[in-house]
């Protein structure tokens, strides 16, 4: 008996959290995309330290949840696996487009793009498929995706700041001399690299500085 695997196109519901009010007094728009194992909702609240008046934030989602532990008692949720990858970054990119189009991103505000840790993969992949201009692009203890090269980012005239803690424990010297050297290739001149003294965790102080 032979199976086959098929493809089947519906409309799904997701939710994504928002911080503070988007007003005429607001002058910088976040869109931040969080690591495997968040949920938005909690993943937000790194951006408290942020001028509620001047700061905006938008936290999409990842549609793929799970339980963390065997308890069955705290929820994550991830955005890409391996399987079926493609088929998934459409997904993510639709989803990120009907965000943008709801809450009206793309405005005379400063928008700000940060990927933490899974998030860098995704948030990447949309700024350079949709070609969106941002003021940031914020690379946070993440792995660029391989597949992207310098022509992607021929449009982009922003700033990109790729950010890790010196602790990483996922980040070996080697892993770190291979995202460098991508990140370099991207983007040249527009590159800042910062590190900060710690482990793979959301660096609130950082993140407060680069406004």
């Amino acid at each position: 008996m032979n199976s086959t695997e098929k493809e089947i196109y519906y409309s799904v519901n997701n939710s994504y959290s928002t911080l503070n009010a988007l007003t005429k007094d607001t002058k910088n728009v976040w869109f931040v995309c969080h690591g495997m194992g968040y949920l938005s909702r909690y993943f937000i609240k790194y951006f408290k330290g942020l001028d509620p008046n001047e700061n905006y934030i938008v936290a999409p989602q990842a549609q793929s949840k799970y339980y963390l532990t065997p308890k069955f008692k705290h929820v994550g949720a991830s955005w890409l696996t391996r399987e079926n990858t493609e088929i998934e970054i459409t997904n993510v990119l639709a989803y990120y487009d009907a965000i943008f189009e709801k809450e009206q991103l793309i405005s005379d505000k400063n928008l700000i793009v940060l990927g933490y840790s899974q998030g860098v993969s995704v948030a990447m992949r949309y700024v350079a498929k949709r070609q969106l201009q941002c003021k940031q692009l914020i690379l946070h203890s993440g792995g660029i995706p391989n597949e992207l090269i310098p022509e992607d980012f021929q449009f982009y005239n922003g700033s990109t700041t790729l950010v890790y803690g010196t602790k990483d424990e996922y980040l070996t010297n080697e892993r770190m001399e291979k995202e460098l050297s991508k990140a370099n290739m991207l983007f040249t001149d527009n590159l800042e690299v910062i590190s900060f003294d710690g482990p793979h965790e959301v660096n609130v102080e950082v993140i407060n500085k680069l406004v």
